[in-house]
């Protein structure tokens, strides 16, 4: 069914890269869930008042709001495709996240509103008329709900959306409470206990619930979170397929926007390598990044001596101090810089951005370290922050 919809509706469906494509893909998705709930919520709207049941109309209300949301995500993929201007670098693709943020909020207000009316007929009860009628609607609404549950969060999947996987979350949401609607329903028919108001807060709670789900989903990107691993992995992995690249660090990844991706990292090469010949590398590095992942990456070069016997001996040592002290640390940018008196080493920590070690302390710590090795050691160490999840080419000891 969903491939049948997204092929008659979709053109070049399969052509995710594509800006328009993923647009189209989101119009879709909105589309379709305007139309669903809107009839969703008449109908339940309708048999609520007519029935006077408060958990009916509070759930046609959360449909509601679905149908609304649905149109904010409608305006927020037009407007997020919008090409990059001279005020918008970077484009308008984290729109989507605000349009989001705003589903969000529409859905926990739509809650509070209906914890109220909830309580109020808890406090002054009122029968609910029975009625078969009721039971088609919520049953035919379960129905819908499981498939938009099941169609947002194919389309979802497809285009990588953040927006649309809050609406499959939701609209799976919905069948719960429908179904607890229903329950409610039923038990009031055949033990003539009024729940209804009761049901009415629970399905309030809920929504309120799916709301603030929602807004943590769509706050992390905007805040900046961790990349995902397996991205990470395939950026670590393609750049060291490339002969010549010997080793990599300081990998950064920013997001702009669903599959809207900036990156910067450290590539060390060999510092006899004809340094055109190593310029003409990174340069086909990032445009095979451009074409293949729609990644826009920046290299940073850096040579590094790898045929000398001390200055590899006294890497292997420093790498060997700096992993017994954790073995989530690494090191990279190895130099030596001898004296009369005393030799430099020269070199950067990678941490963990939630390390637990005071910078000037763990510095400290590999100090007094390498000067047990040998006192005219002197360690000039800079720490780095590792922004990603994994690094896959940490020095393994021997």
């Amino acid at each position: 069914m969903t491939d049948f919809i997204v092929k008659k509706f979709i053109k070049d469906y399969d052509n995710i890269k594509s800006s328009e494509v993923r647009t189209s893909y989101g119009k879709l998705g909105s589309l379709v869930g305007i139309i669903a709930n809107f009839i969703l919520s008449l109908s339940k709207i309708a048999t609520g008042t007519l029935f006077n049941s408060i958990s009916i109309t509070a759930d046609g209300v959360n449909n509601l709001s679905d149908a609304g949301s649905s149109i904010v995500s409608l305006i927020g993929f037009k407007i997020s495709a919008k090409p990059a201007d001279k005020d918008h670098p970077f484009g308008h693709a984290r729109l989507e996240y605000i349009t989001g943020l705003i589903i969000g909020f529409i859905i926990l207000l739509l809650g509070f509103e209906l914890i109220k009316s909830s309580i109020n007929k808890i406090i002054h009860p009122e029968a609910t008329k029975f009625s078969i009628l009721m039971i088609i609607v919520l049953i035919f609404s379960i129905v819908i709900k499981l498939w938009l549950s099941y169609f947002n969060g194919n389309l979802a999947d497809r285009i990588s959306s953040t927006t649309m996987k809050a609406t499959a979350l939701d609209s799976r949401n919905d069948v719960i409470a429908t179904s607890a609607v229903l329950v409610s329903v039923i038990i009031t028919k055949f033990t003539g206990f009024e729940i209804d108001g009761y049901m009415g807060t629970l399905v309030a709670l809920f929504i309120i619930y799916s709301g603030i789900s929602i807004l943590k989903d769509i706050l992390n990107p905007l805040l900046g979170e961790m990349p995902d691993e397996e991205l990470i992995q395939s950026i670590e992995n393609k750049i060291l397929e490339y002969e010549g690249i010997i080793n990599i660090h300081d990998l950064v990844v920013h997001n702009y926007g669903p599959n809207r991706y900036f990156a910067t990292v450290h590539a060390e090469v060999d510092a006899k390598e004809d340094i055109l010949k190593s310029h003409d590398l990174i340069d086909n590095i990032e445009r095979d990044f451009s074409n293949d992942l729609n990644i826009n990456l920046v290299i940073h070069l850096d040579p590094i001596i790898t045929d000398d016997k001390e200055i590899n001996s006294l890497k292997e040592m420093v790498e060997t101090i700096v992993m017994s002290i954790d073995n989530d640390l690494s090191i990279h940018d190895f130099r030596v810089v001898k004296g009369d008196t005393h030799t430099n080493l020269i070199f950067d920590v990678v941490v963990p951005v939630d390390y637990n070690i005071q910078s000037n302390e763990l510095v400290n710590q590999i100090d007094n370290l390498i000067k047990k090795e040998n006192n005219t050691y002197f360690a000039v160490v800079t720490i780095d922050k590792n922004y990603v999840s994994t690094y896959v080419n940490k020095p393994k000891l021997k």
